[in-house]
């Protein structure tokens, strides 16, 4: 699968692509959200989000809100370094939010199959 990774932090965005490719994924990383649209509109056929929160220029958040005020559905991933449950509280809609610390590779590859699960559960329904 495609995974499109934004995220400011080259060590952080590196990471979570060594994770993802790990993982088998196909991985582009960009640093910001501005980026990231750029990506979408070029015409790249990404399956899956994987965000950063906190970056300049456009949060994580406002990426995943413009994402959807466009009518993208794509799956989207949140990676904070708070607590998840507050941007979760805050966007309802989002696919999943994950803390980035060290069990990240373990919790991120669960994260990808219960939201492609629930995903497909949409589609058929």
């Amino acid at each position: 699968m495609r995974i499109l990774v934004v995220d400011d932090d080259p060590v952080a965005g590196e990471m979570t692509q060594a994770v993802l490719e790990g993982l088998g994924h196909a991985v582009q990383w960009v640093e910001n959200g501005l980026d990231a649209l750029q990506a979408l509109d070029s015409g790249n056929d990404f399956a899956m989000i994987v965000s950063d929160m906190n970056m300049p220029l456009l949060s994580g958040i406002d990426l995943f809100r413009e994402l959807r005020e466009r009518g993208d559905d794509r799956p989207f991933i949140l990676l904070t370094g708070d607590e998840p449950e507050g941007p979760l509280a805050r966007e309802p809609r989002l696919d999943g939010c994950l803390t980035k610390d060290f069990t990240l590779e373990e919790s991120l590859s669960g994260m990808i199959d219960d939201v492609l699960a629930r995903h497909r559960h949409a589609a058929q329904a």
